[in-house]
């Protein structure tokens, strides 16, 4: 039994007894003890976590100076390695990234900024792969990658033959071009001007656009639409069937371009 606390100042005796379930009482106060034990473990974790060195997460690395020099080693033994000429602006390996390059959707990039945005740490691996070997082997490397894109490393790992060979190709080609610059553009144009699809509207990406009349379609075109010409033209200019590496890699850019 109890009493009303309320009835204790006045000085009258208790006149309205109430029932004090101590049991309830006791069990509610043993239910925050816990609580309050629950919640010092949880500080406590949270304290260690916070003192303990937080894991950071490691990016993907695409290739290691390891993979460079073997890659550079296998391109020095095949046949042609010795034609190859480092160059300048205008001809040789030096010449043909530059042309690359100019030709590519973002030719105000360089290689490794645009092989960034296509993957992602690319670029920036390949720079750092290449130190310690010699100006041509660089350039050789670089030059894989200005023709190949992203599948250069599946080149130079399988078909180093094959790629001093599509090197060559392509310096001899720049070479030409050199020599004749005027032919070359005139019959661009002229096949730009009969095949090119309905242009894109006024203000429009011109990167977007170059993608996709180097597809062969229309402004606004669906992604399966896409899919589809990125996959006929893959046939058309692999190199395993006699392709251009050059318009193998122009297809691939603005797949991806367009795909992103």
């Amino acid at each position: 039994m109890g009493f009303d606390p309320r009835d204790w100042p006045s000085g009258r005796s208790p006149s309205r007894p109430i029932t004090g379930n101590l049991d309830a009482l006791l069990q509610e106060n043993a239910a925050l003890k816990q609580e309050v034990l629950r919640l010092r473990r949880l500080l406590d974790r949270y304290e260690r976590l916070e003192r303990e060195p937080r894991a950071t997460t490691a990016k993907p690395q695409w290739l290691s100076q390891s993979e460079a020099a073997h890659w550079a080693r296998q391109l020095m033994q095949q046949p042609g390695w010795s034609q190859l000429r480092a160059g300048d602006e205008g001809h040789g390996l030096m010449g043909l990234i530059a042309h690359l390059n100019r030709s590519s959707f973002l030719p105000h990039l360089s290689l490794e900024q645009r092989l960034d945005r296509l993957a992602p740490g690319l670029g920036r691996d390949l720079q750092q792969a290449l130190d310690g070997l010699s100006s041509k082997q660089q350039l050789a490397l670089r030059a894989a990658f200005a023709v190949y894109g992203v599948s250069a490393r599946e080149w130079l790992a399988d078909e180093s033959r094959r790629v001093v060979a599509e090197l060559r190709q392509q310096c001899q080609r720049l070479e030409q071009r050199r020599r004749s610059p005027g032919a070359g553009a005139h019959s661009r144009q002229a096949q730009t001007a009969n095949e090119a699809p309905p242009g894109p509207p006024p203000g429009s990406d011109p990167r977007r656009a170059a993608a996709y009349q180097q597809l062969g379609l229309a402004w606004g075109a669906s992604r399966d639409a896409i899919k589809k010409a990125h996959r006929r033209l893959v046939k058309q200019h692999h190199p395993d069937v006699g392709g251009e590496a050059e318009a193998f890699r122009r297809v691939n850019d603005a797949y991806q371009l367009l795909m992103a």
